[in-house]
């Protein structure tokens, strides 16, 4: 790449710096829909992608959501969130499960004893 390029944002050698080489395959206990929530406020200093998910988790997002905010791979992420887990900056939730609606439940059996 000569100086005189622009840095591209997607390049593989970009996603390579951002990880320091570290691919998304540790297993850090992190799906597509694990919630992210903030514990501390971003420092001067840190790399700015650690910053931006930080700040755009100040209220709990799935992993890709982060992806998409930060538009990154998921697997960037990952790696990007595992390094926050360890510094506990940020906290990891099983999203809450949805819970089907009772009265849908107790028509769909009653539509079944008509049958």
């Amino acid at each position: 790449m000569t100086p005189d390029e622009e840095w591209d944002e997607g390049s593989p050698e970009r996603l390579y710096v951002l990880t320091g080489g570290r691919s998304g395959s540790e297993d850090v206990g992190l799906d597509l829909v694990t919630l992210i929530v903030t514990r501390t406020p971003p420092q001067i200093g840190m790399q700015p992608e650690h910053q931006q998910i930080l700040r755009v988790c100040e209220s709990p997002l799935s992993v890709v959501e982060i992806s998409a905010h930060l538009r990154l791979p998921v697997s960037i992420v990952t790696v990007l969130l595992a390094d926050l887990l360890a510094e506990d900056r940020v906290e990891a939730r099983a999203p809450a499960p949805s819970l089907p609606d009772i009265d849908i439940i107790k028509a769909v059996i009653h539509g079944l004893q008509n049958l």
